[in-house]
């Protein structure tokens, strides 16, 4: 934002202080400083001139030779502008001078055979203006030779100040000038508001409904009658070109000054425009096209806001106006609108038509509630002076529910807790009410605050500590020659994820890196919604349950440029309710997650000359799922569930499970899902729940001793009931076995009609050795014929290969 130091100083007494020094202050006050222009050094060399004589170049048409009256000397001058003439006062640019459009100096040129020893300017050419139909002519009163600085009085300095978002009180003058009251500890100077009012009420000329008091909290109005609409005097114009602003007349340019005086952005109406000369502030329930200022036409969305008269809309609240009620010449009566609006519903607004002007950009950011009837007073007192016209009487200020103050506590020993040191409690006094906070309640301990309206990014102890910090300067802060600190154990939170990435990548997987804000439809696929408070977009507007929609999106899309074959993981946050019914009303009403997904799709190997094809299947997955398990030697912790039932997700899929609880799923995804995706091939993923790996305890790691005796494995297959789980059947084997038998394995599961209705075959691997001796047949053979029968007897299953 362009800021005008001269503007400044109407509001705090600087005018002994050097550019320099504010320009520091700022900056270390957080207020960056991104670009100076000093008029005075820009246009130093240029002075008043007076055109002597003029008369055509002799060897071009367009061209005039002029000489030129410097007040020391008289110097001959080429000029191809079609206006210069005889008798002219003019801004002329010596030998030497830098131009400041184009950045090139003046040298003395031969034009068409004929030195020239300067240059007659255009607006254009010093920036003043975008007119360059010819040069630019001053008044006959000024003296030639007289400095261009002192005749057009261009002897300011323009600064391009970087606002954060958090800091919409200084998207003004007055805000700037507050933070450098508070810098330089001197007053405040607010501009004194002398209304001459008529004795007509503007009751009689207006009414203002608000039907969305939501998003339009306050509405406040003044109303002048018998105005006249004409160019803005020169002081008006200069401020406002200072700033980059083009001059309109004199009732908008008040608009466009107020609204950098104060930040408090304003629009003038036709008074004699609006239907029933009533104002309705309402939200569209369709979408709805409007024509605005700037002769387009816009098409709103539902729910937008507008200022609408007795039958139509006028104005998109706090973006443009209409031109079905703009300020012309004809214009005599006006209406001023100053309103505060909800900042969330100005950028949805802005954002949906991509349209921002300065007053939506202020707006967004949030104004000053308080603000909006000074900011309104102040205009009309300045467009009663300027347009002879008539103030009604009282103003109409519509204001449902006040918004209320915050109050913020500050402690003494906080405060110097967080800073490091110590600040005098008169110097914290001095800086609060200079910025404009008021103490309501002090003692030798703490303070309690009331938070001026216009500042919403104070919310918090913390916040005022980090204003009472940048007010007394972070270059105040001591310098410490010697720290002592105790070294402890660091904690790296981030180590384990960072561990699992490189294992991931290890195995052959590519990262991938989702949106956790995700669309209704995508999340409503796993897991209970949960919305964000107010989205960006639609596609934005709730917090992902599950990190696979995330990475079906990613396929989809690799799919449509013709990457088929992947294998993808990603770790991510996954957020879920605590209960399913209860609505979000804080944090403690769900929880957040880390997670780690492993997915493939396509071929696992192509066709070559010593190779077949082969496509990726479950047991991929698994085998995937088991290899990253025995990099973090969980492998024999987890036990296996597989299921052929369906999940929302898949129609065939297992789980890793620690005790009870299940800390990974995955398998073979829905082809209803995949649909929905436009995924026409098989997609394999697994999800593991890093928290829950985190928590799960490892067996210290010993050495075992190489096996100095041979192992001796038989195998068996049982048909069984269908509803027999083959963790029962390797528990019970295991627990009827002797010491010898160290390991029962199941290696094959085989579902047929040939087996019979409702039956299935489970063949397990049993493995016996000994650490002391070599076992004999006999012995191995007698326990394998025993772990046999009682398999048969417990579970009524038929041994196969009988």
């Amino acid at each position: 934002m362009k800021i005008s130091l001269n503007w400044l100083k109407e509001f705090v007494n600087l005018q002994n202080v050097p550019s320099e020094e504010i320009i520091s202050k700022l900056n270390m006050c957080g207020l960056e400083v991104e670009d100076e222009v000093n008029q005075i050094e820009i246009y130093k060399d240029f002075i008043v001139a007076f055109v002597k004589e003029k008369k055509k170049h002799p060897n071009a048409d367009k061209l005039s030779l002029c000489t030129v009256d410097t007040g020391k000397e008289l110097l001959d001058v080429i000029c191809g502008a079609p206006n210069v003439d005889t008798g002219q006062k003019v801004v002329f640019a010596p030998i030497g001078t830098l131009i400041p459009k184009g950045n090139f100096r003046i040298t003395k040129a031969k034009i068409r055979g004929i030195e020239s020893s300067g240059m007659i300017c255009a607006e254009d050419e010093l920036e003043l203006g975008d007119d360059h139909s010819g040069i630019m002519i001053l008044d006959d009163s000024l003296t030639q030779g007289t400095p261009i600085t002192e005749a057009l009085n261009l002897n300011d300095v323009i600064l391009e100040i970087a606002i954060t978002p958090n800091r919409p009180d200084a998207l003004s003058h007055i805000g700037v000038a507050r933070d450098l009251a508070a810098l330089f500890n001197i007053d405040l100077k607010i501009p004194e508001i002398k209304l001459v009012e008529s004795q007509k009420s503007i009751s009689e000329f207006a009414s203002v409904e608000i039907e969305d008091e939501v998003n339009c909290p306050r509405y406040s109005t003044k109303v002048l009658r018998g105005v006249t609409v004409k160019e803005s005097p020169e002081w008006l114009k200069k401020k406002l070109t200072n700033i980059g602003l083009r001059p309109i007349n004199n009732i908008v340019d008040v608009t466009n000054y107020i609204m950098y005086e104060t930040g408090q952005p304003l629009h003038a109406f036709d008074l004699d425009k609006l239907h029933s000369k009533k104002i309705v502030v309402k939200s569209t329930k369709t979408e709805t096209i409007f024509l605005t200022l700037d002769s387009k036409e816009r098409h709103l969305p539902a729910g937008t806001l507008l200022i609408c008269d007795g039958e139509k809309p006028i104005a998109i609240a706090g973006v443009m106006g209409g031109e079905n009620s703009e300020i012309s010449n004809s214009t005599k009566n006006i209406l001023i609108e100053s309103a505060y609006f909800n900042t969330s519903s100005i950028r949805k607004t802005s954002k949906a038509l991509v349209l921002s002007t300065d007053a939506s950009y202020r707006f967004e950011r949030g104004i000053d509630p308080a603000g909006t009837l000074y900011s309104v007073e102040r205009a009309s007192q300045l467009m009663s002076e300027l347009t002879g016209g008539e103030i009604a009487k009282d103003s109409i200020d519509v204001y449902p529910k006040k918004i209320e103050k915050k109050i913020a506590e500050l402690r003494f020993n906080r405060l110097e807790k967080i800073l490091g040191y110590n600040i005098p409690k008169e110097k914290v006094f001095e800086i609060l009410s200079k910025l404009g906070f008021e103490i309501v309640n002090k003692n030798d301990e703490k303070i309690d605050c009331k938070i001026p309206s216009y500042r919403p990014d104070i919310e918090r102890e913390i916040d005022l500590i980090e204003e009472i910090a940048r007010i007394n300067g972070y270059e105040n802060i001591p310098t410490v020659s010697r720290i002592n600190i105790s070294l402890g154990e660091k904690i790296d939170e981030s180590k384990y994820a960072d561990d699992l990435r490189n294992i991931a990548t290890s195995l052959g997987f590519f990262e991938m890196i989702n949106n956790p804000l995700q669309s209704e439809k995508t999340t409503g696929l796993i897991g209970n919604k949960i919305p964000v408070l107010n989205p960006q977009s639609a596609d934005m507007a709730f917090l992902r349950t599950s990190l696979i929609p995330g990475a079906l999106t990613v396929v989809s899309k690799n799919i449509n440029v013709g990457e088929k074959d992947l294998s993808l993981f990603e770790i991510g946050n996954v957020f879920s309710k605590r209960e399913s019914t209860i609505e979000i009303q804080n944090f403690d009403d769900f929880m957040e997650q880390q997670k780690i997904i492993f997915l493939i799709t396509g071929k696992s190997s192509n066709k070559g000359w010593n190779s077949k094809e082969n496509f990726y299947d479950l047991y991929d997955i698994k085998s995937f799922v088991e290899s990253f398990l025995t990099k973090i030697s969980l492998d024999n912790v987890l036990e296996d569930s597989y299921y052929h039932s369906d999940d929302r997700f898949f129609d065939l899929y297992f789980t890793k499970n620690y005790i009870n609880s299940v800390v990974g799923i995955g398998g073979r995804v829905k082809k209803e899902i995949l649909k929905q995706y436009d995924i026409g091939h098989s997609v394999f993923c697994f999800e593991f729940d890093i928290d829950a790996l985190k928590k799960i305890p490892l067996k210290p790691k010993r050495y075992l001793e190489p096996l100095k005796y041979p192992k001796v494995l038989r195998d068996f297959a049982f048909v069984f009931d269908s509803s027999v789980n083959y963790k029962e059947v390797s528990a019970f084997i295991k627990m009827s076995g002797s010491k010898l038998l160290k390991s029962v394995v199941l290696f094959d599961l085989f579902e047929n009609e040939s087996l019979g209705a409702n039956k299935k075959s489970m063949a397990f691997t049993l493995e016996f050795f000994s650490t002391e001796r070599t076992l004999n047949e006999e012995e191995v053979e007698k326990e394998f014929l025993g772990l046999i029968n009682s398999v048969t007897r417990k579970f009524d299953a038929k041994l196969r290969g009988n």
